[in-house]
């Protein structure tokens, strides 16, 4: 056991902070729909131009360089769409910067996985802890290729984070790149003109607490109305006062509807944005705010009334309910998604998937959900996992940071905890201590089903196995109970089973006595009322 890394601790999962909804933008007239894409175009040439400022900025931005280009972008604009445009450009430098230490990592973690099967001879064995070298020469010499490519992009890449350099593309290098590949894409060129545009455009602008319907740029009423802050050189096309243009449509959000009416009713900040969707030529207006920071509940009241494990899987989630001291309970559930398709089909699947298991969840009354705590962001690399392509392709599949984060938000409006556990040896472990046990002749239990129990009784803070280890000494209860499912000093636990009530007869049935709890006392083949030397002998039947 001394090469098995430790475990890390349970722990529950804090709830969302923020909250996003979206609706369809209605009724919308020609002369809407064109200020609308005005409005979008302009504002986007800012935000690429700002952009290309923060990036030419690196490392040596500060606040002074910040309220610079605030005021150079006032002047074409006005000073809430300057704001709005200056931070958005400032969030995407640091998501730029953070996607470049992954990949950074990730070349750092192929580089040593190749250094150290390239140092060993060639058809050597690898141990449980270290990978052993390559099988033939040839695949040697073209992992050597391999290992001068991705030093060389480790250090590109490293000397473009020393200086602060990052690329981004606004509007997504994959669309770009799909202009030179349009029968690939299956793209007309008026086609990716479209998508191109309205991936570029921006019409987004946060809230502002104490102002009007908590945002003064988009500001939609409590009854739907919205009507934006028309640009300086748009201003001509305003059609209410102070430069402002209605549009004619309305908006009601289905989904919160009432938290939204609610925080535009007190002046409380949310922030809008509006995005064209050239594939079903329609309009979406998304509203989002933040929420006060929720005190997750204590580890011990999620655990107070059992636990669901789930286990995350490519095609589904296998999920069990666990009482509280570690017992599966009824059958196991599979909820199935299909990964395959778009990103919007994907995230469709996955939400109902979701759905589906909080909703049995809540039927069957627990309290708490245990998962995984998965991350394979350093999993994938086929450095680590050589040819096992299907298994890569396999684990890149499964989404686990939007099922992690679609989990959180929506148990949280369930008001389930989610408490994440290590995903150490729980396959392993859980196919070695539960799938035989609990399969029958009526259930197939299956390797998911029994990683489902083994996640659930380790968010529950027991041990996977079913049984610890008998005493040293003896094997006997003779030094505490042997089984963990319930502890020496619980009341009752020895005694017998109550009474099955009966008519009363003459004869009695076996195990139905003053002393069917003790089967020690019964005259029973293997027992030591018959074996032990203090054994009294039975008495004549006759002096």
């Amino acid at each position: 056991m001394g090469g098995l890394r430790e475990v890390a601790a349970p722990f529950v999962v804090p709830g969302p902070s923020g909250v996003a909804v979206r609706d369809r933008l209605k009724d919308l007239t020609a002369e809407d729909e064109k200020v609308l894409r005005l409005v979008g175009a302009l504002l986007g040439s800012l935000a690429s131009r700002d952009l290309k400022a923060r990036c030419a900025a690196g490392l040596d931005h500060d606040t002074g360089q910040w309220a610079e280009r605030k005021r150079v972008l006032t002047v074409e604009s006005s000073s809430r769409w300057a704001g709005s445009i200056t931070k958005a450009s400032h969030d995407q430098w640091a998501l730029a910067r953070r996607c470049q230490l992954a990949h950074i990592q990730s070349l750092q973690a192929g580089v040593r996985t190749l250094t150290v099967r390239l140092s060993k001879q060639i058809g050597e064995k690898g141990t449980k802890g270290a990978p052993g070298g390559y099988r033939s020469k040839p695949e040697w010499f073209a992992k050597s290729r391999r290992l001068h490519v991705l030093a060389d992009r480790l250090e590109r890449e490293q000397a473009d984070r020393d200086a602060g350099r990052v690329r981004v593309v606004r509007g997504g290098k994959r669309l770009l790149n799909a202009r030179h590949h349009l029968d690939t894409a299956q793209m007309t060129e008026s086609a990716w003109r479209q998508r191109w545009e309205a991936e570029r455009g921006f019409l987004a602008a946060d809230g502002e607490s104490g102002k009007r319907f908590g945002n003064e740029t988009i500001r939609v009423t409590p009854e739907g109305e919205i009507s934006i802050k028309l640009p300086a050189p748009l201003a001509g096309h305003a059609n209410a006062g102070s430069g402002r243009y209605t549009l004619t449509g309305r908006v009601r959000f289905q989904h919160r509807g009432s938290e939204w009416a609610d925080r535009v009713t007190a002046h409380r900040a949310v922030a809008y944005r509006i995005h064209h969707d050239p594939a079903r030529d329609r309009w979406y207006l998304t509203a989002a705010w933040q929420r006060p920071t929720v005190q997750t509940v204590p580890l011990d009241a999620a655990r107070a009334h059992g636990m669901v494990g789930v286990d995350t899987n490519a095609d589904h989630l296998a999920a069990w309910e666990l009482d509280r001291h570690g017992n599966p309970v009824g059958d196991p559930r599979r909820f199935f998604f299909d990964a395959t398709g778009t990103a919007g089909h994907r995230d469709a699947q996955v939400r109902h998937a979701i759905t589906r298991l909080l909703h049995w969840a809540k039927r069957r009354g627990t309290a708490a959900i245990g998962i995984e705590d998965l991350d394979f962001q350093a999993e994938k690399t086929r450095e680590k996992h050589g040819r096992r392509k299907k298994f890569r392709q396999l684990i890149s599949g499964m989404p686990t940071g939007r099922l992690k984060a679609r989990l959180a938000s929506m148990a949280a409006e369930q008001g389930l905890a989610i408490v994440a556990v290590d995903p150490a040896y729980t396959s392993k472990r859980g196919a070695q201590h539960w799938q035989k046990p609990l399969t029958s002749t009526n259930r197939t239990t299956t390797r998911h089903d029994a990683a489902a129990v083994a996640i659930g009784r380790r968010a529950l803070g027991h041990p996977i196995r079913r049984r610890t280890a008998p005493p040293p000494a003896h094997q006997s209860d003779g030094q505490g109970h042997r089984t963990v499912q319930a502890a020496p000093e619980t009341p009752g636990r020895e005694e017998p089973r109550p009474r099955i009530p009966g008519p009363r007869t003459r004869s009695m049935r076996a195990g139905r006595g003053a002393n069917a709890g003790n089967q020690d006392t019964q005259h029973r083949s293997g027992r030591p009322a018959e074996h032990e030397s203090w054994h009294q002998d039975p008495l004549p039947l006759s002096p």
